[in-house]
């Protein structure tokens, strides 16, 4: 993966000749010479000279990631790309060379966005292994095939009628009030 990253791609295999001048060059590589004035280069300049350096090796380190947390073998996983590549870029921006490691929720402007746009948790399916689901599954099942046996079945029936019969939820209700009360004094 990362001799075949690290080459140059020959882009007249892929476009016609106009585009066919331009080579990608190799991760974090700058081309060679004084680097432009970033608010007069050419759009071409400032993408070789300040973002390639950058972004390249931080999409190689995310394909890496990728391939480690088995992505490419599922349809479904937890590995999320773009958090991955913004806590990478960030840790890596040669603003902060001296700087120690910080988490992706520990970046200022990430936790301001989370603020305003907090995000869903992540399925539980994403998040167990396999025999954890497995282990899940097999004792709801055996819970369930308890629960129909005839003498539980009576069983459940007697306890929701002694529940019923003796009004235990305004006991307990009672009873937690009375102590909240003791409690105060």
């Amino acid at each position: 993966l990362e001799a075949a990253v690290l080459q140059r791609i020959p882009m007249e295999e892929f476009f016609s000749t106009p585009a066919a001048q331009y080579v990608l060059p190799i991760l974090g590589e700058v081309p060679p010479g004084e680097p432009p004035d970033p608010k007069k280069c050419s759009p071409r300049e400032y993408l070789e000279f300040y973002i390639f350096p950058v972004v390249l090796p931080g999409l190689a380190a995310l394909l890496q990631k990728a391939e480690k947390e088995k992505c490419f073998e599922g349809k479904r996983t937890p590995f999320i790309p773009s958090d991955f590549l913004t806590e990478w870029l960030y840790n890596n921006n040669p603003k902060r060379k001296d700087e120690s490691f910080t988490e992706l929720f520990s970046i200022p402007f990430v936790k301001d966005w989370l603020k305003d746009h907090p995000r869903p948790p992540i399925p539980l399916s994403l998040l167990l292994s396999e025999e954890e689901a497995s282990i899940l599954i097999q004792s709801f099942w055996r819970g369930y095939r308890v629960r129909c046996d005839s003498e539980i079945q009576e069983l459940r029936q007697w306890q929701k009628k002694l529940r019923d019969e003796r009004h235990i939820t305004e006991v307990v209700k009672r009873f937690w009030t009375k102590q909240e009360a003791k409690g105060k004094l």
